[in-house]
């Protein structure tokens, strides 16, 4: 999904219709009276070639108070707020309306990429509202019918160069992760490649809410940039900052940090504001190389916390766990180890990562967490030489050798690092599917310690390779010329 477009207007404008329509299946409530959608749905969108998600949103009403259309136009705007692209519909039978031209308003100041859309447009009635349509200053519109079908062309050329932009800054934006290695590049010693302006380090906070995410983040911003408080869900956004952090040896490591919101279990998110805020902090993760899980320290490595934690494994990040709050902690050494043991025990997917404690509120424990952050970021970089690895494999084997299940033998013949970011490893060998997972682990547990690589997610794949008979695939004689064969030799 290259982009996100927000379908917003006023009631009854057909903006459920055109989800449908482009989602290709009834998922929007349709109906003739106004105010039926009040939740934002959102799905994936199909026009032509292009694939984007598209969100139906409530109708807007001019009302700020708390009553019910007050919160639904709070949970538009902030579906404006979100998407790449927003979608202003009318209907082009009732013309511009007093409400069209205050939301119009709003739309230019809030949302950088505005389409226009007059609906219910085919006939002759609607001519006049799709020449008004022009008043709202919005651009030239498009004459759409989302209940026949009409005008998706249109919208479609719209749509395509705005969305050739926004693949353009996905591409920039992504981290290169699984990076593939040549057999020759993975023969040699290579270095982390280093963060620099135009590719800075993408670092991702983390954590169950009211955990201390911004505070931290403003703490090495050393400035009050995000808000803060006592209040658990503050931070609704996954918000993007820009720094150079300085660290204790006055290098500055150029970095890009999320700030994202609190997650909580899936069971206790209700409000569809906070499901937006956990999705947009889930995707922060995905564009991030090093995740900070943020505990706090008075209830560490609660459910959500692990959940958290192996998301990130799961995605293949480098993964780093700060322990917050740690100035009010009165047995630190104690607390320590508990934590410790508690990491390993709970955690063993990413045994060895860092682990450290942190003040956000004092500062204490910063130059800690960075160092943490470039180590986790190197492991993740890491690269070992197939020379290296076939002499380690062959003590391994040599150690413990693997199984025999159902009395047929497994030979590990040939192993090489494929990929990077994080490191992946292939190892050549008879009957694949027969290697048990309790022989993998082994293996990945052996290349975290020998090759120094703790936390990091390890990628190990087994893969078959045919033997070398030089007659497997010949057809066989038929008996007959065998036999004509043999008789020859037997009268020479």
């Amino acid at each position: 999904m290259s982009f996100t477009l927000a379908i917003v207007g006023r009631p009854n404008v057909g903006k459920s219709t055109l989800f449908n329509r482009l989602v290709g299946k009834r998922l929007a409530l349709v109906d003739d009276q106004p105010g039926v959608t009040r939740d934002l749905r959102e799905g994936a969108a199909r026009l032509a070639d292009l694939r984007f998600t598209v969100i139906d949103t409530a109708g807007l009403e001019d009302v700020t108070d708390d009553s019910l259309q007050g919160r639904m136009r709070r949970l538009t705007e902030r579906a404006v707020d979100m998407a790449d692209i927003c979608l202003f519909m009318i209907d082009a039978r009732a013309g511009v309306t007093p409400t069209d031209l205050v939301f119009a308003d709003i739309l230019r100041k809030r949302a950088a990429n505005v389409i226009l859309a007059a609906n219910k447009g085919e006939g002759a009635a609607a001519d006049a509202g799709v020449i008004e349509a022009y008043s709202l200053g919005l651009g030239e519109p498009i004459r759409l019918s989302a209940e026949h079908g009409e005008g998706l062309n249109d919208l479609y050329t719209h749509l395509m160069p705005l969305a050739d932009g926004f693949a353009e800054r996905a591409a920039e934006d992504a981290p290169e992760i699984d990076v593939t290695l040549d057999e020759d590049e993975g023969d040699m010693e290579a270095t982390t490649p280093q963060p620099t302006n135009a590719k800075p380090l993408q670092v991702a906070v983390v954590g169950r809410p009211n955990a201390g995410k911004s505070t931290l983040v403003n703490q090495i911003l050393g400035e009050d940039r995000l808000l803060t408080g006592p209040e658990a869900g503050i931070t609704r956004d996954a918000i993007s900052l820009r720094i150079d952090w300085e660290g204790p040896d006055g290098v500055a490591v150029p970095m890009r940090i999320f700030d994202t919101a609190g997650m909580r279990k899936k069971a206790k998110v209700q409000e569809k504001l906070e499901k937006l805020s956990v999705s947009d902090g889930l995707r922060a993760v995905k564009f991030a190389e090093v995740v900070v899980v943020l505990l706090d320290a008075a209830i560490p490595f609660e459910q959500q916390d692990l959940r958290l934690a192996d998301l990130a494994e799961r995605e293949g990040r480098a993964v780093v766990v700060a322990v917050n709050k740690w100035d009010i902690e009165e047995d630190k050494q104690g607390k320590l180890k508990e934590l410790r043991e508690s990491f390993e025990r709970l955690l063993p997917q990413l045994r060895g990562a860092p682990l450290v404690t942190v003040s956000a509120k004092t500062g204490r424990g910063m130059d800690r967490l960075q160092a943490a952050i470039m180590r986790a970021y190197d492991v993740w970089n890491r690269r070992v030489t197939t020379a290296h690895l076939n002499r380690w494999l062959a003590g391994m084997m040599e150690a413990h050798p693997p199984p025999a299940p159902q009395g047929k033998r497994i030979k590990l013949r040939y192993m090489t690092q494929a990929k990077t970011r994080p490191p992946g490893f292939v190892v050549m060998c008879s009957h694949p599917d027969k290697v048990p997972e309790s022989y993998s682990r082994y293996l990945v547990n052996g290349l975290r310690v020998d090759f120094d690589m703790p936390g990091t997610p390890i990628r190990l794949y087994m893969r078959g390779q045919n033997d070398a008979n030089p007659y497997k695939g010949r057809k066989k004689a038929p008996p007959s010329k065998l036999r004509k064969h043999t008789e020859g030799r037997r009268k020479d």
